[in-house]
């Protein structure tokens, strides 16, 4: 947000004046002050350059339709203006309705795009928000930690009349985000670790129920096997007895028979 002028030169003032009182400050208290620099943070942050790579590439996008749409706008005027001379009253209200129409839908696609509430405000909430929550969360614990009064942001309207490099945490906000960013890292990398040992303990226990599975299987299949093995042995036994059987009818009747005639 800027400031209007009278604001700026009043804060200019109160810094000068804050400043300039520092040594009774000192002798009452010491105020630990310090200053960041945000577009500085920001553009060393990956994550931020690709939210705005692609809040940049959305936009491109809606300009290039509004670019168009309003070229069109001009083609229909240059129109009309060529053919004024030529054309009927009904016909030029009608072009001149559709040139009406074609303004007033602009108005609404910028308004759309571009508006207080439009795509581009929400697509920034959206994308960049979290990044500078990130950025002042890293900021917090830092002061937090260091025990700081004051923390100005060097590259916002708050015009600083001077700062000294040693006051600068702007790097020591980075490596806090870079601190956090491995944590998160890590903390997935073992979130993922526990999950694949889950999985594969789900493998492993998939596969030893398959082996078992197959081993009750083929184990079924040898019973089955040697149940069918053993029945044709007992048939083939069976039918052994059967032709003995009839092969000694046979015998006791051909005696018989020969007894009897002697």
């Amino acid at each position: 947000m800027v400031l209007p002028k009278h604001k700026k030169f009043i804060l200019k003032v109160f810094l000068f004046l804050f400043f300039l009182s520092g040594s009774q400050l000192k002798a009452q208290k010491a105020q630990r002050i310090a200053y960041i620099d945000m577009e500085y943070i920001l553009e060393n942050v990956p994550e931020y350059l690709e939210a705005q790579n692609t809040l940049n590439s959305k936009v491109t996008k809606w300009r290039s339709s509004l670019d168009k749409l309003s070229r069109f706008i001009e083609k229909l005027k240059t129109d009309l203006i060529n053919e004024r001379a030529i054309l009927t009253n009904n016909l030029i209200l009608e072009k001149e309705d559709e040139i009406l129409l074609k303004q007033e839908e602009l108005r609404r696609l910028e308004n759309l795009y571009f508006g207080p509430n439009g795509d581009m405000f929400l697509l920034r909430k959206q994308l960049v928000k979290p990044i500078q929550d990130q950025v002042y969360n890293s900021l917090k614990d830092i002061v937090s930690k260091r025990k700081y009064d004051f923390v100005f942001d060097k590259s916002s309207d708050l015009v600083m009349l001077y700062s000294n490099n040693k006051y600068d945490i702007s790097d020591l906000v980075l490596n806090e985000i870079v601190r956090e960013r491995k944590i998160k890292l890590n903390n997935e990398k073992k979130a993922k670790k526990r999950s694949s040992k889950k999985e594969l303990t789900a493998r492993q226990q998939k596969a030893i129920k398959n082996r078992e599975a197959l081993i009750k299987k083929k184990e079924e299949e040898r019973l089955a096997k040697k149940k069918k093995i053993e029945e044709a042995r007992k048939k083939r036994i069976a039918d052994i007895e059967e032709k003995r059987r009839v092969l000694k009818e046979k015998k006791d009747a051909i005696r018989k028979r020969k007894g009897n005639k002697d």
